[in-house]
C-alpha cells in the first residue's frame, strides 16, 4: 500500500484506512498478526458482551442467520457463531479475512471481504455491528443503514460519552472516533432518524481505564 501524508485532509478510501490501521498496529497488538483493539480484547467488555448476545440468541427456539459487519480479528465472533444457523463474518481488509478463513474453520461460518457501505450484504435475521460505525463518516453510516432495513434485529455497539452529548458529529473514516468532540453515533437521531419498532439496551459499561462508555442496544425492526 502506498504511503500517504498523515497531515493530508483528503479523505482516504475506507479500505485504505482500515488496511493501514492493521498494517501499522494503530489499535495496538504489535506482537500479533492482527489486532482489533482493546475493545475486542478487554475481558471486562468482552465477557459481558458475549453473555448478553448469546443469551438473546439462545432465547429463541430456533437458530437464526447472523451477519457480523466488521468482524475484525474475530476474537469476539468466535464465541457467538455456534449459536447461529449460519454466520457471515464480514470485513473490508482482505488479508484479515484470509487469515480468519485459515484460523476459524467450521461448517456454518463464512468469511467475506466486502465494503459494507457499497457492496450487497448477505441476507440475515440478525445484524451485528460492534464499534464499527463510530469510525466512519455520516455518509457511509447512512449507506449502511439503508442496507439493514430488511433484517429482524440489529445488535449495535458504540463507544459513547458519559452523560449528555451531541450525536452524530460528522468525521472522515479514520482510526479515531467522535469521543474527542463529545459526540457519538446514535442511529435514532438526526441525520439518520433510523426507524425501529423497539430499542432494548443489552448492556452499558462505563470504562474504568478510559473515557466514555460502551453501549450495546438491540433494535427490533
Amino acid at each position: 500500500m502506498s504511503s500517504r501524508s498523515k497531515s493530508s485532509k483528503i479523505s482516504w478510501p475506507t479500505k485504505d484506512v482500515m488496511e493501514q490501521i492493521y498494517d501499522q498496529n494503530l489499535w495496538g497488538g504489535k506482537e500479533l498478526d492482527f489486532y482489533s483493539g482493546i475493545g475486542s480484547h478487554d475481558p471486562m467488555v468482552v465477557n459481558i458482551y458475549v453473555k448478553t448476545v448469546t443469551d438473546f440468541l439462545k432465547s429463541h427456539d430456533h437458530k437464526m442467520t447472523i451477519c457480523d459487519i466488521g468482524c475484525g480479528d474475530f476474537n469476539i465472533g468466535q464465541h457467538i457463531f455456534k449459536y447461529s444457523k449460519k454466520y457471515f463474518a464480514i470485513d473490508i481488509v482482505e488479508e484479515l479475512i484470509e487469515r480468519n478463513k485459515m484460523k476459524f474453520k467450521t461448517k456454518n461460518l463464512e468469511f467475506l471481504c466486502l465494503d459494507i457501505a457499497n457492496d450487497v450484504l448477505p441476507k440475515a435475521d440478525v445484524i451485528i455491528i460492534r464499534q464499527v460505525l463510530q469510525h466512519l463518516s455520516n455518509n457511509e453510516i447512512q449507506k449502511i443503514l439503508n442496507r439493514l432495513k430488511t433484517c429482524k434485529y440489529i445488535i449495535l455497539t458504540e463507544h459513547l460519552p458519559v452523560g449528555d452529548f451531541i450525536p452524530n458529529t460528522n468525521k472522515i473514516a479514520s482510526q479515531g472516533i467522535r469521543l474527542k468532540q463529545q459526540s457519538g453515533v446514535d442511529i435514532l437521531s438526526a441525520p439518520f432518524n433510523f426507524q425501529v419498532k423497539k430499542e432494548d439496551v443489552l448492556n452499558e459499561i462505563v470504562l474504568k481505564n478510559g473515557p466514555g462508555k460502551i453501549k450495546t442496544s438491540l433494535f427490533t425492526l
